[in-house]
């Protein structure tokens, strides 16, 4: 195996993940590259989630026998974790919600529905950027459509970055909100938080970030983030689908109003009017996903075990290495940052005038797992006018022999289609 400095002991980690074991086809042993859409979870997490169902499974708070509340220490245990994980100030910051793409209604929905000063209406602006995610497009888009907001974005520059050679420009006194990908679904850019955040306080905006490709692979500080709003998933971070985390600062969760309306977040109900609940019960209505948090929570647990610093050294290490052997395939494309500097361990490239379609079909065929399309960043697609991508994308269990097997299969695709 090629050895690189700062990698992790694959060897070892590799026998927590059962399915990194799998044979497909013909013998061909999985190689797992699509860890930008769906991570992989480990026996620690699997173990947490049958227990969860074998021993404790019930509704959390308000029951009083021992399950419920077994289940609710569980649950809140969860949140205590995430908390602690991005140095939140307090525990009651943290919202669950099933996924990042809610996480983002949610602050849209919000601020549309608040008060002043806080209320997004046609005399303001919505700002993102040209490299979002759709979860990071359409909310906006809808609450711009439902108020009358103005929706403005950054560009991105020939390289893959954002473009904010016009901030003032873009970023103006009407900004009611500034929202935007901390790394790159699809470029795997880094974005220059510390820029926009400094621009957006000082004419008074809100900043709400999309965590979800860096809560997974890099420490993450919503305190030195300086951030409003801070949103990621679980099933991206070694953890279950169908739980998601919104992070916000107290004061605000205080003030805005809730989403969803249902039990858990009421404080008194009459059939004249409602009162709420305090954060985070308040924007969290209804059964909660309680396995997921329980399950996030012991994802959390695996990662800090292996430390943050550590696993972002490691997929530096092999996104430099990809850069440098996907360099050396002909006719392949870079749609991003061709450094590794300033990126994240998601790379989509093009292969000559083959269709990602195709690379993906007989990539797969050699038992390589990658994404194809253009990864919910239509914009970002069109930008660099092309269909779409293919993307193989790192994470702590990913090893150099699984990128010179990409290589080598690029190869096959390449002989292929001749």
């Amino acid at each position: 195996m090629t050895q690189l400095p700062g990698l992790l002991d694959t060897e070892a980690l590799r026998k927590d993940f059962p399915i990194l074991d799998r044979v497909l086809h013909d013998g061909k042993k999985l190689v797992y590259l699509d860890n930008a859409a769906t991570s992989q979870t480990p026996r620690q997490v699997l173990d947490v989630l049958s227990e969860y169902y074998e021993q404790h499974n019930a509704n959390v708070h308000r029951g009083v026998h021992v399950l419920a509340e077994e289940a609710t220490a569980l649950y809140e245990g969860a949140r205590d974790k995430v908390a602690e994980f991005i140095n939140a100030p307090s525990r009651d910051e943290v919202i669950f919600t099933k996924n990042a793409s809610e996480s983002l209604n949610l602050v849209a929905n919000m601020l549309g529905w608040a008060d002043e000063p806080y209320r997004v209406d046609r005399d303001t602006e919505i700002v993102i950027t040209e490299m979002e995610h759709h979860s990071n497009i359409v909310p906006w888009q809808l609450l711009a459509q439902r108020t009358g907001a103005k929706l403005k974005w950054f560009g991105l520059t020939d390289d893959g970055r954002l473009d904010l050679s016009n901030i003032d420009e873009i970023i103006t006194e009407k900004t009611k909100i500034v929202s935007f990908v901390l790394v790159s679904n699809i470029l795997g850019t880094v974005n220059p938080v510390d820029a926009i955040v400094r621009r957006a306080q000082e004419v008074g905006a809100l900043v709400c970030v999309d965590a979800s490709q860096a809560a997974p692979h890099m420490p993450l500080d919503v305190q030195a983030l300086q951030a409003d709003f801070v949103a990621f998933t679980g099933h991206k971070m070694c953890g279950p689908t169908g739980i998601g985390v919104l992070w916000g600062r107290q004061e605000l969760l205080e003030d805005l109003p809730p989403f969803l309306g249902g039990g858990e977040m009421i404080e008194t109900v009459s059939m004249h009017s409602s009162t709420y609940a305090p954060a985070p019960h308040k924007f969290e209505a209804g059964t909660p996903p309680i396995a997921q948090a329980v399950g996030l929570g012991a994802a959390i647990d695996y990662l800090t075990s292996i430390g943050m610093d550590k696993i972002l050294s490691h997929e530096h290490a092999l996104t430099e290495y990809a850069v440098k052997r996907l360099g050396e395939v002909p006719d392949l494309r870079i749609i991003g940052p061709t450094t590794a500097e300033d990126r994240g361990a998601a790379i989509s490239f093009t292969l000559g005038d083959i269709h990602p379609h195709d690379v993906g079909q007989v990539l797969d065929e050699q038992g390589i797992a990658v994404r194809v399309g253009h990864h919910c960043a239509r914009p970002v697609c069109l930008r660099y006018g092309i269909p779409a991508t293919t993307r193989a994308s790192f994470y702590l269990y990913s090893t150099p022999t699984e990128i010179d097997a990409l290589v080598e299969g690029l190869e096959h695709v390449r002989n292929f289609f001749g």
